[in-house]
């Protein structure tokens, strides 16, 4: 299975461990057994310590103590994915990857909404018939990264340098072997040489998440927050439809105790119609102000979501559609046809904006102020592509990445991810 559809190693950022040990106290003093307690304590740092082999053993004694401990099935399951990678009878890996896939999916059963759980069900869901992971079809590629893995696994990160660097001498441009050097001088505490080749990943293949996310872990690890903030957002736009990517900037936010802003914009179907002013006795500087001023000018709020789907009843009857999409034989949802929707709803609200009886609503409605302030930036388009993204319009989206990889990174820089200090402890 290629690698950039599977990542060998779970990395989470540092929130999933601290996670896991935090709800430690109020579980085991629970369950009232002092044996069980103490094990758990132990196996959990280890753990989250990053000491996954050794805890393996203890999390099997647990899990056969307690099976419905939802904490300590992801931690044996992600400990059954670093024990997988030492071994060199890939049927038994497999077999391996396969329990860890079932003990997850128990934890979730059983109430467990960690982003590691989230995550390892995720990559374990995509694993091919035989639970093999394949990073080259050349056989001495794949044999050096295979053993690169089984060291790395052990924390024999010398060995494991010597053997991505065979990988490379084969296949220069292997993005696994960059990758897992960079996170293997991280692991031996040289931040600046898995700087070094986190770029060199990136510079390889920008459109790939996991060296922008492996970069973030180490640098949330250093307490440099902003820059790692900025590696989250690469790491969206990169991929903005994989979850891991989501649920590792949330996990940033939550470090940092703030929230992503990823709030709706625009009029919702049907609204309630605003209040109409008494007019019984209108003064003459209303009524000319009025006939005047704005002789058509909208009665309420409702006009604007009209208009929005008047252009969208347009598209949807193939004529618009075919007219931008001549190639495609069927219609689908598209990014042209939603921006050009919420385009004809902006110019609605501007006039509404403009309009004495109707300024104030849409000012203070935090959706239609939001939809003007997107569309004045010029990055309307890249709120459609990450919150409205089904699935026909993600199929413009590597072509509008090509093109606007700026907008992308202004929406979520300016609009999604609250800004984070430079250093924290």
């Amino acid at each position: 299975m290629n690698f950039q559809r599977w990542q060998a190693r779970i990395l989470v950022l540092l929130l999933c461990s601290v996670a896991s040990v935090s709800g430690l106290k109020a579980q085991t003093q629970a369950q009232g057994e002092a044996a069980y307690h103490v094990k758990r304590q132990q196996a959990m740092q280890l753990f989250a310590q990053d000491k996954r082999l050794q805890a393996l053993p203890l999390l099997e004694e647990l899990v056969q103590q307690n099976p419905k401990d939802d904490e300590v099935l992801v931690a044996l399951a992600a400990s059954l994915v670093h024990h997988a990678a030492t071994l060199t009878d890939q049927q038994q890996a497999g077999r391996e990857r396969f329990r860890a896939r079932n003990l997850v999916q128990e934890a979730l059963d059983f109430g467990n909404s960690s982003p590691l759980a989230h995550n390892l069900r995720q990559l374990l869901q995509e694993l091919p018939a035989n639970g093999a992971i394949q990073f080259s079809d050349n056989p001495a590629v794949e044999q050096a990264m295979v053993a690169g893995e089984a060291a790395f696994s052990r924390h024999d990160f010398a060995e494991a340098l010597k053997d991505y660097g065979k990988a490379l001498e084969l296949d220069p441009k292997n993005y696994a072997a960059i990758l897992f050097t960079g996170n293997t001088y991280h692991r031996q505490g040289d931040v600046a040489k898995a700087g070094e080749w986190y770029e060199r990943a990136i510079q390889l293949d920008p459109n790939t998440e996991t060296a922008y996310r492996y970069y973030a872990e180490m640098l949330v690890k250093e307490g440099d927050m902003a820059k790692a903030r900025i590696m989250l957002i690469h790491a969206v736009v990169a991929e903005p439809y994989n979850r891991i990517v989501w649920r590792d900037l949330m996990t940033w936010a939550a470090l940092n105790n703030t929230k992503l802003n990823f709030k709706y914009a625009g009029a919702w179907p049907d609204p309630a119609p605003l209040k109409q002013p008494d007019v019984t006795a209108p003064a003459k500087s209303e009524s000319l102000f009025d006939v005047k001023l704005f002789p058509e000018r909208p009665r309420n709020l409702s006009d604007a979501w009209r208009a929005y789907d008047s252009v969208r009843e347009s598209w949807k009857n193939g004529v618009k559609f075919k007219q931008q999409f001549p190639q495609e034989a069927e219609y689908r949802h598209s990014l042209a046809e939603e921006s050009d929707a919420l385009t004809a709803e902006v110019r609605v609200l501007e006039k509404l904006k403009g309009d004495i009886e109707t300024a104030e609503p849409v000012m203070e409605d935090p959706s239609l102020s939001l939809l003007l302030k997107l569309y004045q930036a010029g990055v309307l388009e890249a709120y459609v592509l990450f919150r409205l993204g089904d699935e026909g319009i993600a199929r413009d989206y590597s072509a509008y990445r090509a093109a606007n990889r700026d907008k992308l990174e202004e929406y979520m820089d300016k609009f999604v991810v609250p800004p984070a200090p430079g250093k924290a402890n």
